[in-house]
C-alpha cells in the first residue's frame, strides 16, 4: 500500500495555545495512553498508525517547538529598540544626603537604526524560520516512513507465524501418517523420531517468533508515542505495492520537494540578506536624547542631543563581518549543489532497491514457492503410498517452510522499500511535477 499522509505545510498554529495548556496536554496524554493501553488492544491500519505517529511522536513535538522559537526569532529581528530613561542628582553633599544637591537632571534617549537594518533583520530571521519548517516537514517524512516499516515489520512477523503454525501442521500430519504405517509394519521406528524431531522443531520456532512480534510491536508502540508493552493489532495485510516504472517523474518531484533542498534555499535567503545588512556597517545608527535640567533657583533649562557612529576603521567590517557573511553564501550554496547530488542519488538507491523486491517478490510468488508446494505435494503423496522416504518428505516440508519465509520476507522488504521510495521523493508516488510545483 502506498503512503500518502505527507506534511505538505509547516504548523503555523502553535501560538494560538496558552503555554499552561501546552504543558498539561503531554502529560495528560501519557497518562490516558498508559490506562488505556492496559484496557483494549489499538487495531489500526498502516494509515491509521502513520496518522498517530504524526499527531504524538515525541521527536515532532520537539521539533514543532524549534518551529516556535524560531517564530519568536522573527519577532526580535523587527523589534524596535526600547527607549531609556535617567535621572541625576548634582551637587549632593554626601551619598545618604540627596535632598542636599543643588540639580536635578531628568533625560529620556533612544537609538534609532537606519530603517533597511530592521528589515533585513527580519528577513534573515524569517529564512531560518523557513528552514525550520522544511526540517519539520522532512521529519514528518521520516517518521511516516519509520512507521510504515514498523508497521510492516510486525505483518512480517505474524505472517511468518501463520507460516510456522502450517508447518507444524504438516509435521504434526506426517508424524501421524508415519505412525499408521509403523503400525501397518511399511515404516521403521526411526521415521517417527524424525518426525516428532520436526514437530520439536516448528515448535522451537515458534517461541523465537514470540520474540520478534514483541519487538515490532514495541518498535511501532515507541514511534506512535504509546506506552512499549502497549497491546496492538495491525488491520492491513501484506500486499504487492506498485512501484512506478517512470523514473524521470520521480527524479522532478524530488528536486522540487525534497526538504533539504527548500530549506537549504531558505537559508541561503537568510545568509544573503545578512551579507546586505553586513554590508551597510556604513549607515549610522542614531542616538536622540532630551533631558531637564533643574538647578535650584533658577528656571529649568533643556538639553538635546545626537549621536552617530563613525566606521572610520572600515577595512575591520570589510575583512570581518562583512567578508564572513559572503563565505556563508557561497558555503551554502556550495551546498546546496552537493545536496542535489545527495538526493539524486538517495532517490536512484531508493528506486533501484524497490525495483528489485519487486522482481524478487514476482520471481518468489510465480516461480519458488509454486514450486516447493508442488515437490511437497508430490512427495507426501508418494510417501502415503509407500514411495517416498520420510527424509524426502522431510526435506520437501523444510524447503517449502523456507520458501514461504522467504516470500514473506521479500514482501516485508518491499513494502519498506516504497515506503523509502516515497520519503526520497517527497510526496506520494503517483504525483506530477505540475500539480505539486503549484502548492
Amino acid at each position: 500500500m502506498i503512503i500518502r499522509i505527507f506534511a505538505r505545510h509547516s504548523l503555523l498554529l502553535l501560538g494560538a495555545f496558552s503555554p499552561l495548556a501546552a504543558q498539561s496536554r503531554p502529560a495528560a496524554r501519557l497518562s490516558a495512553q498508559m490506562q488505556d493501553s492496559t484496557t483494549a488492544p489499538l487495531r489500526l491500519d498502516r494509515n491509521e498508525a502513520i496518522t498517530e505517529a504524526l499527531a504524538h511522536n515525541p521527536t515532532l513535538a520537539v521539533a514543532r517547538e524549534q518551529i516556535a522559537q524560531a517564530r519568536a526569532r522573527v519577532t526580535e529581528g523587527y523589534a524596535l529598540p526600547e527607549p531609556s530613561v535617567s535621572a541625576a542628582v548634582l551637587g549632593a553633599n554626601g551619598i545618604a544626603r540627596p535632598h542636599s544637591s543643588n540639580e536635578t537632571d531628568l533625560g529620556i534617549g533612544i537609538t534609532i537604526p537606519f530603517p533597511n537594518k530592521i528589515i533585513l533583520r527580519g528577513q534573515a530571521a524569517k529564512g531560518d524560520l523557513g528552514n525550520f519548517d522544511e526540517l519539520y516537514i522532512q521529519q514528518r517524512q521520516l517518521i511516516a516512513s519509520q512507521t510504515a516499516q514498523a508497521y510492516d515489520s510486525l505483518l512480517v512477523a505474524l505472517r511468518h507465524r501463520e507460516d510456522l503454525l502450517v508447518t507444524k501442521s504438516l509435521a504434526e500430519d506426517f508424524v501421524k501418517k508415519t505412525e499408521a504405517r509403523f503400525n501397518a509394519g511399511t515404516a521403521a521406528k526411526l521415521d517417527i523420531i524424525k518426525g516428532q524431531v520436526d514437530v520439536a522443531q516448528s515448535e522451537n520456532d515458534l517461541i523465537a517468533n514470540e520474540r520478534g512480534i514483541a519487538n515490532a510491536r514495541a518498535g511501532l508502540n515507541r514511534l506512535l508515542g504509546r506506552v512499549l508493552g502497549a497491546s496492538i493489532e495491525p488491520a492491513d495485510t501484506l500486499g504487492v505495492p506498485v512501484v512506478p516504472t517512470d523514473f524521470d517523474r520521480l527524479e522532478k518531484l524530488a528536486m522540487l520537494l525534497r526538504p533539504e533542498l527548500r530549506g537549504l534555499q531558505r537559508q541561503r535567503e537568510s545568509a544573503k540578506a545578512n551579507e546586505r545588512l553586513a554590508q551597510q556597517y556604513f549607515l549610522p545608527d542614531i542616538t536622540l536624547g532630551l533631558s531637564r535640567n533643574n538647578i535650584y533657583g533658577e528656571d529649568p533649562t533643556y538639553t538635546t542631543s545626537i549621536g552617530i557612529d563613525l566606521p572610520i576603521f572600515f577595512w575591520q567590517h570589510q575583512r570581518g563581518e562583512v567578508a564572513e557573511a559572503k563565505h556563508r553564501e557561497l558555503e551554502l550554496t556550495e551546498s546546496y549543489r552537493d545536496v542535489i547530488a545527495q538526493v539524486g542519488q538517495d532517490l536512484r538507491n531508493s528506486y533501484a532497491t524497490a525495483s528489485t523486491a519487486l522482481r524478487q517478490v514476482q520471481f518468489l510468488d510465480e516461480r519458488l514457492v509454486p514450486s516447493a508446494e508442488e515437490q511437497y505435494r508430490i512427495a507426501s503423496s508418494s510417501y502415503g503410498l509407500g514411495g517416498s522416504s520420510a527424509l524426502e518428505v522431510i526435506d520437501a516440508q523444510r524447503t517449502l517452510l523456507n520458501a514461504k519465509n522467504q516470500y514473506t520476507t521479500a514482501l516485508g522488504a518491499l513494502n519498506d522499500a516504497v515506503a523509502d521510495l516515497e520519503r526520497a521523493t517527497g510526496a506520494p508516488l503517483d504525483s506530477t511535477p505540475d500539480e505539486k510545483s503549484h502548492e
